[in-house]
């Protein structure tokens, strides 16, 4: 966990209630558990934004995007926070949010879509082993038309851990055009872990393309024996498995250094599930 504290170190650091980016960033910057804070990304502004939660506080993040902005949002649990995070974004405008929770965790996002050809991608992962209990709550609003996203949550549990995922996909009356697809898949590790999940759509419009899906499930167990077919260990198997599992959506983050440290503290976690 110290590692990723020593990466985000190098980073710029974003300070004061508001952050406003203008014009195209050098490098990533770094936010280390805000109480409250609003991005703003000017029109054609682009940037990259580490959020770290260190401390179990409540903390607010606004996120505005102008019309053609790019904006990389990562953001790292490393304490039991609640987070809210909502996210505007106008025409043309692209929005990429990683999101990693390696301990008990609340992390809640609304995403608004106001503006025609705007994207939202929005990737997840949390790790909960022992009695943690880890949520994720999405919801993403389709304001207008010709507008994108795409979800994709993963969750693995152990223990007695619990894990929630709550997802709404909102498309208004007249936001024809929209493409948004949700996905949620979650690997439980014990009989006595638990993972909740619900997905669901609500569509006013006639011409969209949505979907939505959601599976919990025992790990692969026929991936399992061919790796220990090739001298693995069956809990080296099941590590690697995991470790693929998870990191698909871990490497998405835009900020190369903190990718793999983060992949790092994954594998520390699994030690521990």
């Amino acid at each position: 966990m110290m590692a990723i504290l020593d990466i985000i170190r190098d980073f710029r650091t974003a300070q004061g209630e508001v952050f406003r980016i203008e014009g195209t960033q050098d490098g990533p910057y770094a936010a280390v558990d805000p109480r409250r804070m609003r991005i703003e990304a000017a029109a054609g502004a682009s940037g990259r934004i580490v959020v770290v939660h260190t401390a179990p506080d409540m903390s607010s993040l606004e996120i505005v995007a102008a019309e053609d902005a790019r904006l990389e949002i990562t953001e790292v649990f490393l304490a039991e926070a609640f987070a809210e995070v909502a996210v505007k974004q106008s025409a043309r405008s692209l929005c990429r949010l990683t999101a990693v929770q390696l301990t008990s965790a609340n992390a809640s996002y609304t995403i608004d879509l106001d503006g025609r050809d705007a994207e939202n991608m929005l990737g997840g992962v949390f790790l909960a082993g022992g009695e943690e209990h880890c949520v994720v709550k999405l919801r993403t609003n389709h304001n207008v038309p010709d507008c994108r996203s795409n979800s994709y949550i993963k969750g693995v549990a152990s223990g007695s851990a619990r894990g929630e995922f709550c997802g709404l996909v909102y498309v208004a009356p007249d936001a024809q055009h929209t493409d948004a697809q949700q996905q949620n898949r979650n690997i439980l590790l014990s009989e006595t872990a638990h993972i909740a999940t619900q997905p669901q759509l609500e569509i006013y419009a006639d011409d969209v393309k949505c979907s939505h899906g959601a599976t919990v499930g025992q790990m692969d167990s026929e991936a399992v024996l061919y790796m220990r077919q090739r001298g693995l260990s069956e809990v080296q198997a099941r590590r690697l498995q995991i470790e693929g599992f998870v990191g698909d959506v871990v490497r998405r983050c835009g900020v190369e250094p903190l990718c793999e440290t983060m992949m790092e503290a994954v594998r520390a976690k699994m030690e521990k599930l």
